[in-house]
């Protein structure tokens, strides 16, 4: 399996202008199976002003773009996250696409972050797990603020997943949180983590990058750093069933603590 993950700099104040960057970056991800991009990308997750007149409704132009990048890829596309309007409500919503374009799983942001940030005063927090399996293997679904909470990455874990999705605007302030939980999530769960992180200044705030491909050891694969960049490498989904076999961590779950 060819992986490639995206680390966007934010496009701020037009969004047809981003939605266009993130199409060309994904036609030069062409031959990767697998490509996955940053949160909230098309308007900066610190664009708080911009949440709800650039929202979307499903099926909207954001999502569309991205359907006609993955038929023309012929890759399994993440989205990212983009701010989506559904019934009345607002959410950090993201997608998993198939290689014909097909929604294969859609998931709200459960976790919603309010520390320096509005988007717990704007938005709905999701109340799914995301889960799905494809060809590729059984994939699970996050987003930034996620990483913190390791109850939800044990639960995919329990649901079959093999490889953890994670598309963020992480900031710098914290960044040895991020590299810190990218390998603990991926060690802890002996899941495959693949990361997609925004970079580059929003709003006065600076995303921090440092996406990363991580093995089910906590080996990172590959890793971007301050700027934008497209990071890649190759995977043999039975490393996370080897990893598992070798050294079988999960079977040690005490079964009380779990309720």
């Amino acid at each position: 399996m060819q992986i490639a993950s995206i680390q966007m700099a934010v496009t701020e104040d037009d969004k047809r202008r981003a939605v266009d960057r993130a199409v060309d970056l994904i036609q030069q991800c062409r031959g990767a199976d697998l490509i996955i991009l940053p949160e909230i990308w098309n308007i900066g997750f610190m664009s708080f002003d911009d949440y709800y007149p650039k929202a979307e409704e499903p099926g909207g132009q954001t999502l569309s773009a991205m359907q006609a990048a993955a038929r023309e890829t012929g890759a399994y596309l993440h989205t990212g996250s983009f701010v989506e309007k559904v019934d009345g409500d607002y959410y950090n919503s993201s997608y998993l696409l198939s290689p014909r374009g097909e929604i294969l799983a859609n998931y709200h942001k459960i976790h919603l972050f309010g520390f320096n940030s509005r988007e717990t005063q704007l938005l709905t927090p999701g109340q799914e797990v995301s889960v799905v399996k494809t060809p590729l293997g059984t994939f699970g679904m996050s987003t930034c603020f996620d990483l913190r909470f390791p109850e939800l990455f044990r639960r995919m874990v329990d649901l079959g997943t093999e490889i953890f999705l994670v598309c963020s605007a992480w900031p710098y302030p914290r960044l040895e949180h991020w590299l810190i939980f990218n390998r603990a999530r991926a060690i802890e769960n002996q899941c495959l983590l693949v990361s997609a992180n925004s970079v580059g200044p929003n709003r006065g705030a600076t995303l921090a990058g440092h996406s990363m491909i991580v093995d089910p050891w906590g080996t990172v694969m590959a890793a971007g750093g301050d700027e934008e960049v497209i990071i890649k490498t190759e995977f043999d989904l039975d490393r996370v069933h080897e990893a598992r076999n070798r050294f079988p961590g999960l079977s040690g779950r005490v079964d009380w603590l779990q309720k």
